[in-house]
Order: structure tokens, then sequence, then C-alpha cells
């Protein structure tokens, strides 16, 4: 595990492992058991085992490695910055963050379990040099130079993907970078700053803001859904809302409602009709929101949509004050998903982002 002020140094040698995608994540306590413990309980006689695998050493077979599901933030067919959760082998508790940058590397292990559609972003050649775990969260990024072998329009999707990659993880809110050792204040080619820290609230895939008043706007991270071929998976897209002081989450969800705007290539999935019939409430860390009918998929089964639901959780649990959401319907006693099951109790992000510490 990556403890705080643990620096990890030394180059790293990349190499491409053949892998599959799959969802789900667990914390590293709950991933991190002894090696073979549940094989040895089961094993009546450890003798047979242990001849057993001498027969396997001596037969040239290799046990499968161990895989675990990570999200990496790459850029998909239409340019946005989009996570991807890719399954990687297992690596020793003090290199899971360093393995996952490795897999932002172009031309690197990544190659082979691209999903469709999406590339790497960091530059080919970049070398993960070390990592530091600051007290307050800061993750230090030691890179080696090819790092600096980057388009200018390429920068902000650099800063964002490795941003969003390694906050992924509770323990880290903010990255800082060094090139070969040397701690940079901005990057390298297009100068973008970044001082003390990039963090997630710098923004990520940010929409135009022209026509905002940007004094009296907000950035915020709103997520939607999208589809290339057989892949679906949700772009967080940050705009720049109008707030209204007394109730901002009302903002954030009408917002949600009228849509990501154009030239987004992501999916609009509320009715057009659909209203906000109560004011949202924020008590003990649940937002409590209440819709009109129209917001239902199928009125005569009470059933919102996944899709709905997923935009609903993702974008307004990214609010620092809000850990679930409790969505209920006008005239409605209770609400189902698709598969029919009832929204018995508020909803986490945890049930489509599962989190982890380092």
């Amino acid at each position: 595990m990556l403890k705080r002020g643990l620096i990890v140094t030394g180059a790293v040698t990349l190499s491409i492992i053949l892998t599959g995608c799959f969802q789900g994540e667990q914390s590293l306590e709950e991933m991190d058991p002894p090696k073979n413990a549940e094989e040895v309980d089961k094993l009546e006689n450890p003798e047979q085992e242990s001849e057993a695998k001498e027969n396997k050493e001596a037969s040239g077979e290799e046990a499968p490695a161990e895989m675990v599901a990570r999200q990496l933030y790459l850029i998909d067919a239409n340019g946005m910055v989009a996570a991807q959760t890719v399954e990687l082998p297992k690596p020793e508790t003090n290199e899971v963050a360093s393995q996952v940058l490795e897999y932002l590397v172009k031309g690197g292990p990544v190659t082979s379990v691209l999903p469709n559609g999406f590339q790497a972003v960091l530059p080919e050649g970049t070398e993960i040099l070390g990592l530091d775990l600051q007290e307050d969260g800061t993750m230090v990024v030691d890179v080696s130079k090819e790092f600096e072998n980057y388009k200018a329009e390429e920068e902000l999707k650099i800063l964002e993907s490795m941003t969003h990659t390694l906050t992924q993880f509770d323990n880290v809110d903010k990255i800082q970078l060094r090139v070969n050792g040397y701690p940079l204040s901005e990057m390298p080619v297009n100068g973008t700053p970044i001082n003390e820290g990039y963090s997630k609230a710098n923004g990520i895939n940010i929409t135009d803001t022209d026509t905002l008043d940007l004094i009296g706007s907000k950035p915020v991270t709103m997520y939607y859904p999208t589809q290339h071929n057989e892949n679906r998976y949700y772009v967080p897209v940050t705009q720049y809302i109008e707030t209204d002081s007394e109730n901002t989450y009302q903002s954030i969800v009408q917002a949600l409602l009228e849509g990501p705007g154009f030239n987004t290539n992501v999916k609009h999935v509320f009715n057009a009709k659909t209203l906000i019939t109560k004011a949202p409430k924020l008590e003990d860390g649940v937002l409590e929101i209440e819709f009109s009918k129209d917001i239902l998929k199928d009125q005569e089964k009470s059933m919102i949509s996944d899709e709905v639901m997923e935009t609903l959780v993702r974008t307004l649990t990214e609010q620092q004050s809000i850990d679930a959401v409790k969505v209920s319907v006008e005239g409605i006693e209770k609400i189902v998903n698709e598969n029919g099951e009832a929204y018995s109790k508020p909803v986490t992000k945890q049930t489509f982002m599962p989190n982890e510490k380092l």
C-alpha cells in the first residue's frame, strides 16, 4: 500500500499484457488476503498442494496472474477524456498508482487492452520515475523527459487524464508534476498553470462558456452517457451554470434536465417535460429530490431509466457535501429500476463507481 510520504523511485519497464474488461472494484484492504489462504483452507493434506505445485512447475505451467479492475481516463473517439474500467495484473501494493499511470502511456502496456475507439494520452516513452503521496492528499508524480513530447492541444487532456485517474483513490486529492526530479509550476508546452497542484476542481472536458456571466456562475462536472459501437460509458463534462444561491443543488439538477448543449457527442437522457416539483433538500449527506412523473421511463410500472438514475447520482455526488441521492416522483409511492427492483434506500456513487484508497 502506498503510504503518505513514501517515495517510489526507479524507472518502470513497460510490458504488454493481454487482459479483458469487467466492472467492479474493492478496497485494497479487502483485496490483499494472505496469498493462497483460501486454497490452503480447502486442502485436507497440504503436502498434496506442495506436490501438485512442483508437478506444475516441472511441466512448465504458470498460474494465471491475479487481476484487478482499475479506472483509466483515456481519450475516446470524440476526443473526450472518459473513464474505462480495465482489468490489470494485480501489482504489489506500493505500485498501484504507478501502474495506472503506466497504462496511460501511448505504445505502453495499455495497447493490447484499449477499449474500442479509445487511445492512450501520455507521450510515448514516458516513464514514471517516482511517486510521493503527501499528507495533504497531493500526489507528486516524477516523470521522464519524454513526457514533454506532446502537442499544445493535448496539454489539458493529459492533465485531466492523470488527475482523474489518480483521484479515483480516495486519499488522493490533487497532483503535482516533476520532470527528472525538477518541479513544474506550469505545463511544459502550453504553460497551463499547476502551481500548488491540479485537482478535479479544475474541470474536465470543459464546455464553451461564452454566453454565461462567469461571475455569477459555478463550474460543475456533469456525467452524461454515450456509446461507441457496443461500448457504453459516461463522459464527465464541466459546465458553468448560473447558480441559485439559495439552492445550488436545484440549479445543478435543472442544468442536467436542460442537457449538455451542442457539440458534446453525449446523450441527453431526460424527458423534456420533466420538472422538479420540490426543492432539493440535503440532510446527513443525502440529497432528496422530487420530480414530476415525466421523469419515468414507464409510468405504469413506476420505472425510472437506469441512465437517468446514474446520471443524477454520478453528477450530484461530485459535490463534496452529497454522499447519496434519494429520488422520488410526485404521486408515486415507490419507484423501480429497469429490472423491477425498488429503490428502497438512497443511491451512492459506489453503486456505479466503486472507491478505493492507496
